[in-house]
């Protein structure tokens, strides 16, 4: 049984970074730039990106003129995030490796404080939020976004699926405790710990959603090996013929969502919160 402890560690999303880049972050521009509007980002705001991998955040933040700084514990992740700053020419851009629970960063320095998939994974998150809370300025905004209900994770599910219809004792992810990604799919636990790490007027908005277009089977193990170290952990040990049968079985879930016509949309339930210092 893979148990939540696979995912803490720097390394292990160092060995991932290189996915989470390619195959990752282009899906997250979208509701990144919703949220960014649901926070009011303007040019000129100071913005920080906590826990956050290459970009997929920051970097759309950043298109607005925002003056970004994004840290996330993996060195992998944050040089990746300055090479995307490089390529697109984004001149008030920088990365810092920094550990979410403990920011080395001033008090009270950015208009937004923001974390997209990423605080939602860490290991004490009422220590990160109070942190996110900390390094904002009062009457600034923090900004969380994490994935609702995994019943409703369309990816995760068919990946799953056709885990288990190749590996027949394949055990699945652990419920007790869930994996790190949920532990504030509930709206209303979401909005306790906001309210506890030092905001007010917490709003929390389910109507949003993640939607991932695939293609093909093969798009779709990219991306899931991609998202997370869990997921590389669940299939190292299977051989190239149980890998190559599981593409083949998602690529047949594939065809089947899309009906053979163009790509195939998954979709996820998506919270995100928002407070006020």
């Amino acid at each position: 049984m893979i148990t939540r402890e696979l995912e803490l560690t720097p390394d292990a999303w160092d060995d991932i970074a290189e996915g989470y880049d390619r195959y990752v972050v282009p899906t997250e521009v979208r509701l990144a730039n919703e949220a960014l509007g649901h926070v009011a980002l303007k040019a000129g705001d100071r913005f920080l990106d906590v826990a956050a991998g290459s970009g997929g955040l920051s970097l759309p933040a950043a298109r607005l003129g925002a003056n970004v700084v994004a840290t996330d514990w993996s060195p992998v992740m944050i040089e990746r995030f300055e090479a995307r700053v490089r390529e697109e020419a984004l001149s008030d851009a920088e990365g810092h490796v920094m550990d979410a629970h403990a920011l080395e960063l001033p008090d009270a320095t950015f208009d937004v404080t923001g974390s997209q998939f990423g605080v939602m994974l860490v290991a004490d998150q009422p220590l990160a939020l109070r942190e996110m809370v900390r390094v904002t300025k009062p009457g600034g905004r923090v900004l969380l976004i994490a994935y609702g209900s995994p019943a409703e994770f369309e990816a995760l599910h068919f990946f799953m699926g056709a885990m288990q219809a190749v590996v027949l004792d394949f055990e699945g992810l652990p419920d007790d405790p869930p994996p790190l990604e949920f532990q504030v799919s509930d709206p209303e636990v979401m909005r306790r710990r906001l309210y506890e790490a030092g905001l007010s007027n917490v709003t929390i908005d389910t109507n949003h959603e993640e939607r991932l277009e695939v293609g093909s089977g093969q798009q779709l193990w990219d991306w899931c090996l991609g998202c997370n170290p869990i997921t590389g952990m669940l299939t190292a040990d299977l051989t190239g013929e149980q890998k190559e049968t599981i593409r083949q079985v998602l690529d047949g879930m594939v065809r089947e969502r899309s009906g053979g016509n163009g790509p195939a949309v998954l979709t996820a339930p998506v919270n995100i919160g928002i407070g006020t210092k």
